[in-house]
């Protein structure tokens, strides 16, 4: 790979440094809804450090562009409460069945033509919406730890003209060198051992298939593939959606049986791979993609033991890379959102409704700031043209 880079390698990094430790402890509490053992989650662990791994190496290499994958954190939100009293079996059969219902959405390319009714200013706006409260995130982390957040943003200003795509590597080896000075890190003992898979043999049932697997597919498909395929488009990329819950479900329903529940589009982790501050060259972003799913296998055959060591970090350390990597992300989406006039208020109730983190149903905030932008667009065009064929009368 000799158009390897620095960058590369820390984009991927931080990209999973950011997934885990956002999102690992609801993980362990959906599996602890179902009464898992210890070895069952590090299977659960390795299942989806090697599932999101795979899926993000092939499809990064084969389309060559940052398609990172995920597991669903609004789905494991979800299984949280949906899980309690569900025995392992029916909940592996009903990972199983979302995954089945993904690889039909994929091969019958449905997802694809929603995609194209979407309009680049309001797909910006929700990915916007999204990205807003990283960027808020780095002074609410300010508050927490001043010295350190102050630090980074200072050498983040400094170093952006000169370092370019190794400013971001640069101020992650920064932080973590000011938390080791001021013994910022949670000290616990950590023993690495490799993870084995358990394997649990799926049952069927319709109760489950109703409570868990219908769910857990709408919430995977609106809370994280539409924002997904969203990152990837407003990156001047032409997302393989169909292709991509082609490879993701059927992940899913081999994964199943150790504890992979959903794969999908991440949104987050992509939009830190797909930024210009990872590589100017946009036909090689695609390495941090790969580089990204490396990490995930390394962390997957550790399996639970490994997480450990993302939630000794404190929390201002990843808020603020986090935050900083994801700028120019934000900068551009935002542009991109504004940038129509006739679009425009559309594009703001997306943001609104995006980044005010409503949740009905247990769809989350991004999928409802899409569908009411496209509503607001839609009467808003209806109006005006009824408006315009009445003046004409006049």
């Amino acid at each position: 790979m000799t158009s390897l880079k620095l960058s590369h390698i820390s984009a991927g990094f931080i990209a999973v440094l950011v997934g885990y430790s956002s999102s690992v402890a609801i993980i362990f509490q959906a599996a602890e809804s179902l009464g898992a053992s210890q070895a069952q989650l590090n299977s659960w662990m390795l299942a989806l450090g090697l599932g999101m791994g795979i899926t993000s190496i092939v499809l990064s290499w084969v389309y060559k562009m940052p398609v990172i994958t995920a597991w669903s954190t609004p789905g494991a939100a979800l299984l949280v409460t949906s899980l309690v009293g569900v025995e392992m079996q029916q909940a592996i059969g009903s990972f199983i069945v979302c995954g089945l219902l993904i690889l039909i959405c994929g091969l019958g390319g449905w997802f694809d033509k929603i995609q194209q009714l979407i309009p680049a200013s309001i797909a910006s706006a929700m990915l916007a919406g999204i990205l807003f409260q990283f960027g808020i995130g780095i002074f609410n982390a300010l508050q927490q730890e001043v010295f350190l957040v102050a630090m980074m943003g200072i050498s983040y200003l400094l170093g952006k003209p000169l370092l370019k795509n190794f400013n971001i590597p640069f101020v992650l080896v920064l932080g973590i060198f000011i938390c080791v000075q001021q013994d910022l890190f949670i000290e616990q003992s950590i023993k690495l051992s490799f993870a084995v898979p358990v394997w649990v043999v799926p049952s069927f049932s319709m109760a489950t298939i109703i409570s868990v697997a219908i769910p857990l597919f709408v919430v995977t498909m609106t809370s994280q593939n539409i924002p997904g395929a969203a990152t990837i488009k407003a990156a001047g990329y032409q997302p393989p959606s169909s292709q991509a819950l082609c490879v993701t479900g059927l992940c899913t329903v081999l994964m199943a049986p150790m504890g992979g529940f959903s794969y999908n589009l991440a949104a987050i982790t992509a939009a830190i791979c797909c930024s210009e501050e990872v590589d100017n060259n946009k036909k090689t972003r695609y390495i941090a993609g790969i580089c990204t799913g490396i990490f995930y296998i390394i962390i997957g055959l550790f399996g639970a033991t490994v997480v450990s060591l993302f939630l000794i970090a404190p929390k201002a350390l990843i808020v603020t890379i986090a935050g900083l990597a994801l700028l120019h992300t934000l900068a551009n989406s935002l542009s991109v959102a504004l940038q129509k006039t006739t679009e425009r208020e559309a594009a703001l109730v997306t943001l609104l409704v995006t980044v005010s983190g409503i949740n009905f149903f247990a769809i989350g905030a991004a999928f409802w700031g899409l569908l009411f932008g496209m509503l607001f667009l839609w009467l808003s065009r209806i109006f005006n043209r009824k408006l315009a064929i009445a003046m004409d009368k006049i």
